[in-house]
């Protein structure tokens, strides 16, 4: 968790505020070591640019969250609109 909160420039409890607001939930090793994805760590970053911006971090949390479900869902529309035998 220090490496990851000194990459990102957040203390570890901002991470683990984004743990608890369930944006992000680290795999643990077998040490009980947090161990973030860099899916992960480019969520926290998004998070820490909100933040940063004045955004509540749980409303921060939320924005991430419909931002990946926006893309998410843009990308789905975008394979049904290629024509068929097109892939």
């Amino acid at each position: 968790m220090g490496a990851a909160a000194e990459m990102l420039g957040v203390s570890p409890a901002f991470l683990r505020a984004l743990g608890a607001a369930k944006l992000i939930e680290p795999k643990r090793s077998s040490g009980g070591h947090r161990r973030y994805s860099r899916y992960q760590l480019r969520l926290a970053a998004r998070a820490r640019e909100l933040v940063d911006q004045g955004t509540p971090v749980e409303a921060a949390c939320r924005i991430i969250i419909l931002e990946d479900q926006l893309a998410d869902a843009l990308r789905i529309n975008n394979g049904r609109d290629r024509p068929a035998g097109h892939q």
